[in-house]
């Protein structure tokens, strides 16, 4: 096998055995663990059923640190940290493989998503279309490795869909993600590792569909207004304070798309 997936469980999510079965439904088969630092009995009789190994994490659950830890016990060169609970469509790993073996140094790949809303797929809403726009200087190869335009891309937010981020490992960091982030540890990994030389792979085709729902974390760290506070972290890395307090407002506008209607 040249790729893993590594699902990291938390408490008891009512879509985490959609999210395996996508995984098991793969055109081309990689291996499968799962991580967690809430262990029960729900995600050991998921795990058993599928016959998925598990490892634990000690400690305190924490986005950034389940993350690595599950990054970490990853063997494959290639690995996607799964989010359990959205689906990956069949031919995802055959996507990421074909993608990174045509890259001379890649770095992570990525594609194209879309929602899933009170599980009906959304494919077309103004997020999507924002951030379809942001990526379109990557759906020219020979940008996947310009430093440049991918810091520039990042510069205006992240319209890299975390979930569907493949990463290959040997040319990248042990410690991909940073602590103290509840909501920003994506955008911020993609700020430190587009200043590496390399590939950033976009794939324009749907891969998978994330799952927007109302427990999530994303939604609830908007209610408490933390989003603002780690945006204004991540565009002070890109711009001077007056600019990046005015895109921390046009950013919060688009917060709403992840609440259901």
């Amino acid at each position: 096998m040249e790729h893993t997936f590594v699902i990291c469980a938390y408490k008891e999510s009512p879509y985490l055995e959609k999210c395996i079965q996508s995984l098991k439904k793969q055109t081309v088969a990689s291996d499968i663990i799962m991580t967690t630092s809430t262990p029960n009995s729900y995600i050991s009789d998921l795990a058993d059923k599928y016959k998925i190994p598990v490892y634990v994490k000690e400690g305190t659950p924490d986005i950034a640190d389940d993350w690595n830890f599950g990054y970490s016990k990853v063997k494959t060169p290639y690995l996607t940290i799964a989010h359990q609970d959205d689906i990956y469509l069949p031919d995802y790993t055959k996507h990421v493989l074909k993608e990174f073996r045509n890259s001379f140094r890649p770095l992570i790949y990525f594609s194209d998503y879309g929602e899933l809303r009170n599980d009906k797929v959304v494919i077309k809403n103004k997020l999507l279309r924002v951030k379809r726009i942001m990526l379109i200087p990557l759906r020219c190869r020979a940008m996947f490795s310009s430093i440049f335009v991918r810091r520039r891309i990042l510069s205006l937010g992240s319209p890299i869909c975390c979930p569907s981020v493949a990463y290959a490992r040997e040319n990248l960091p042990e410690v991909v993600f940073s602590t103290g982030f509840r909501s920003n540890e994506d955008w911020e990994a993609w700020e430190k590792l587009s200043r590496l030389k390399g590939d950033f792979i976009y794939d324009k085709n749907i891969m998978m569909y994330h799952r927007i729902h109302e427990d999530s974390e994303t939604s609830a760290i908007i209610q408490d207004n933390g989003r603002s506070m780690e945006d204004m972290q991540l565009y002070s890395k890109f711009w001077p304070r007056p600019i990046a307090k005015i895109l921390v407002r046009l950013y919060a506008s688009g917060q709403k798309s992840n609440e259901l209607k």
